[in-house]
């Protein structure tokens, strides 16, 4: 069986794109610090919190995240 995990590397370029930081995401989405520390690893959150960020960057989930394979 393949080994896959969830990349969070679109959502980094996409505020990199609109010249966002972190923090500004933070306070955008009211999505906690923690939450986007785990993220930054790649860490497992809620649907919830990504809902926040689709919404506060209008945006659909596509566009923040993917699927990458080992």
């Amino acid at each position: 069986m393949k080994k896959a995990e969830f990349s969070y590397k679109k959502l980094w370029k996409l505020l990199i794109d609109r010249g966002m930081k972190k923090k500004d995401l933070i306070e955008l989405s009211g999505v906690s610090a923690a939450s986007i520390a785990k993220l930054g690893r790649n860490g497992n959150v809620t649907t919830e919190v990504l809902l926040k960020i689709c919404i506060a960057l209008n945006c659909e989930i596509n566009e923040i995240m993917e699927i990458v394979e080992d």
